[in-house]
C-alpha cells in the first residue's frame, strides 16, 4: 500500500476546515453562539491549520529533494 503525500492530506484538511467553517457561520447567524459552534469553530481552525503544516511540510519536502 502507498503512502498518501503530505500535499493531498493537507488539501482535505483545508476543504474539510472550508466546509466547517461554512457550518458555523450557518449556525451562527440562525442560532447564535451556543457550545456547538463553539466545537465546529475549533475543528475548523484544527484542520486549517493541520492543513497549512502538511502543505509546507510537503513543500520543505520537494526542497530537500531538489537539493540533494
Amino acid at each position: 500500500m502507498r503512502r498518501q503525500s503530505p500535499l493531498v492530506s493537507g488539501i482535505i484538511y483545508i476543504i474539510l476546515g472550508i466546509i466547517f467553517t461554512a457550518l458555523a457561520i450557518n449556525y451562527v447567524s440562525k442560532d447564535g453562539w451556543n457550545l456547538f459552534s463553539f466545537l465546529i469553530v475549533f475543528l475548523a481552525t484544527i484542520d486549517i491549520g493541520s492543513g497549512i503544516r502538511l502543505i509546507t511540510l510537503h513543500l520543505r519536502l520537494k526542497r530537500m529533494q531538489k537539493k540533494k
